[in-house]
């Protein structure tokens, strides 16, 4: 049965230096870098599975897609699909969202570490500006630096990824508190203790968090959560940019409310080059890469062929509405 389906690929640039084995099962397979949403319907016109990462689908492309019976998310989340217009036109949507774990959570202390160590700055000052050679004294630092030992990582969204942020913590020596909207039992981190948002805001040192971005979640880090904040806490976002107000963001960093920000999304993706965040105090930006390891994307290809298998198989995986 699958060497009779045509699956067609709508964005696969990002992932492309990756081998699509196993893909080559199927019937027909099409992979397009990019694809712009006038060419989503003429590219999948005869397409029984649609493969994407970011291409948006709503009922104006199911209506026009009567062939179509599945669509596989190549990311853990799927704001991009709308996932009631799926039902309605009988659509099996699935998305990947455990393949990027390590990874994310490892950005994370890699954007943490540098808000407390400041390795950028001082690179640029050894090296660029030569401040360390000939120096009075054998150790200098340009900003205050801070150890994480003792200190309160708070995790908003204790999925997946969240409890791997929170096991890291526990081994930097972190107390680690969460809050999540379905609670569940936490056996990987020993001293682990939910509490309330509000609680966790006033509480944590770090703020880290991990949720889908929906209508409920949209805008949910703005100016009254992060003046729940402390004075000296970082935040941390390697989740989505909506979920986040960037503007009291922005006079949060400016203004002190928040002693610094680590971000590897954005609220528009690429960003406009008067996006606030660019020229925010204390802040440290990456260009959406958590889930980008070469490991990590080489996991997503697989699990999104195994879920394929699974479901035409009758066993269907990882499904966000079958």
């Amino acid at each position: 049965m699958l060497d009779k389906l045509n699956v067609v690929v709508l964005d696969g640039f990002t992932l492309n230096d990756i081998p699509w084995a196993g893909y080559e099962q199927f019937g027909s397979f099409t992979l397009y870098d990019q694809t712009a949403p006038a060419e989503i319907v003429p590219r999948s016109i005869d397409a029984d599975i649609i493969l994407t990462n970011k291409a948006k689908i709503g009922e104006a492309e199911f209506a026009k897609l009567p062939r179509l019976s599945y669509i596989g998310v190549l990311a853990t989340g799927f704001d991009n699909i709308d996932l009631a217009a799926a039902k309605r036109h009988e659509v099996t949507v699935t998305n990947v969202p455990v393949y990027a774990n390590y990874s994310v959570a490892q950005l994370v202390f890699g954007l943490l570490l540098e808000m407390c160590y400041h390795v950028s700055l001082h690179h640029k000052t050894i090296v660029v500006d030569k401040k360390w050679s000939g120096y009075h004294m054998n150790s200098y630092w340009e900003m205050p630096l801070t150890e994480l030992y003792g200190k309160t990582m708070g995790i908003i969204g204790m999925g997946k990824i969240g409890e791997r942020v929170g096991i890291i913590a526990e081994a930097f020596g972190m107390n680690v508190i969460g809050y999540d909207a379905y609670p569940r039992e936490i056996e990987s981190i020993r001293y682990f203790r939910w509490v309330s948002l509000d609680e966790l805001l006033s509480s944590s040192d770090v703020v880290s968090i991990h949720c889908p971005l929906t209508d409920t979640t949209r805008g949910m880090m703005n100016a009254g959560a992060f003046a729940k904040m402390k004075p000296n806490a970082f935040f941390i976002n390697t989740s989505r940019g909506g979920l986040v107000n960037e503007a009291d963001l922005r006079r949060a960093l400016d203004e002190g409310v928040i002693a610094g920000a680590g971000l590897d999304v954005l609220s528009t993706e690429p960003p406009p080059y008067d996006n606030p965040m660019f020229d925010a105090k204390n802040v440290v930006l990456t260009s959406h890469i958590g889930w980008a390891t070469v490991e990590a994307r080489s996991r997503l290809v697989e699990i999104a062929l195994e879920n394929i298998i699974a479901k035409f198989s009758e066993c269907a995986v990882n499904v966000v509405n079958p």
